[in-house]
């Protein structure tokens, strides 16, 4: 066989197994899109696995914050990024909920991104004044239920994790209560601490220095396990009220179409850097619970949460913006 049939054949053949895989991922530095603007509990997470990842990857891990209603904006530029690994959005709860919060988004959530892992997840505690004449959850349940409408509940804003929290407590607690909204978490500990609301819904991480000094105190967190950081806090279903666990969380997804070799590879980063010392460290001083998963465990997630939140914002009669 002479050069130039050698060559046809080869041609025809197509890309050889190992001259596709000369490419090394990664090439250059990858973009770690935040939804959330800087400071806060989500950027602080994506900074300490972004490091983590740096160091793993040898190649920076970028963290680029686009803050905007809904994640809508940073979620968006990640699904039209090259599915080649070099972009990755800090996806979260917030992406569940925007289903069912706007008419209409410009992708698809559970179509246009390609899951990697799980990071953590935050519990809501619910707060009270540390002089508060509740000494308990199930206290404030019962007064609730014998005082119809009476009972003040505080969260931030309409549609937020606190928020659909709080009215999903109602509805699984069997009592009514008047959920209040606020600008952002500094309000409703203003609120609280002027006797506007007697409970408020919060993140436990930002409330943890008020436990600390005082101020306010812990009656139950959320979820179905004990939190780190408020060891000796019950669960809501330890002060009674059986099925309802909630929590947010934070997670990894890269554009859909990205392969799957690199997805993989994602991924193990991700599972080493969650289980550093630095950053479980960094991370569970601020009351999260690390957790890495398979990109089909976070899919699954994905889509459970976006059903349930769907029936908890219809029952609130919430209207899509």
């Amino acid at each position: 066989m002479n050069r130039r049939n050698c060559l046809a054949w080869l041609t025809m053949l197509g890309p050889l197994p190992h001259l596709r895989a000369q490419g090394r991922f990664p090439d250059r530095p990858i973009t770690l899109i935040v939804p959330f603007a800087p400071g806060g509990i989500a950027d602080i997470t994506a900074r300490a696995v972004a490091e983590q990842m740096t160091r793993s990857l040898a190649q920076t891990v970028i963290v680029d914050n686009r803050p905007s209603a809904g994640s809508i904006v940073a979620s968006q530029a990640v699904a039209q990024a090259a599915p080649d690994g070099h972009t990755l959005l800090l996806m979260s709860n917030s992406n569940a909920l925007s289903v069912s919060l706007f008419r209409k988004l410009p992708y698809d959530t559970l179509k246009d991104f390609a899951p990697v892992s799980t990071l953590g997840f935050f519990d809501i505690g619910i707060f009270a004044l540390a002089s508060s004449r509740f000494a308990n959850l199930g206290q404030a349940v019962a007064w609730a239920r014998a005082n119809p409408g009476k009972l003040n509940v505080g969260s931030i804003a309409v549609g937020s994790t606190q928020h659909l929290s709080a009215k999903l407590f109602e509805t699984v607690a069997g009592i009514d209560t008047l959920v209040v909204p606020y600008k952002g978490s500094p309000a409703v500990l203003t609120a609280l601490r002027a006797g506007e609301i007697e409970l408020a819904f919060e993140i436990v991480g930002p409330m943890l220095p008020q436990v600390a000094a005082g101020a306010v105190k812990a009656l139950a967190v959320s979820s179905s396990q004990r939190n780190p950081a408020l060891p000796q806090v019950p669960t809501v279903q330890q002060e009674g009220v059986a099925g309802y666990d909630v929590a947010s969380w934070n997670a990894l997804a890269a554009p859909a179409g990205t392969p799957q070799e690199i997805i993989e590879r994602l991924n193990r980063t991700a599972r080493e850097a969650v289980a550093s010392p630095a950053v479980q460290d960094k991370l569970g001083r601020l009351g999260m619970r690390l957790a890495a998963s398979t990109p089909a465990d976070l899919q699954g997630l994905l889509a459970g949460e976006i059903k349930r939140w769907a029936e908890v914002i219809a029952r609130s009669k919430i209207q899509p913006e």
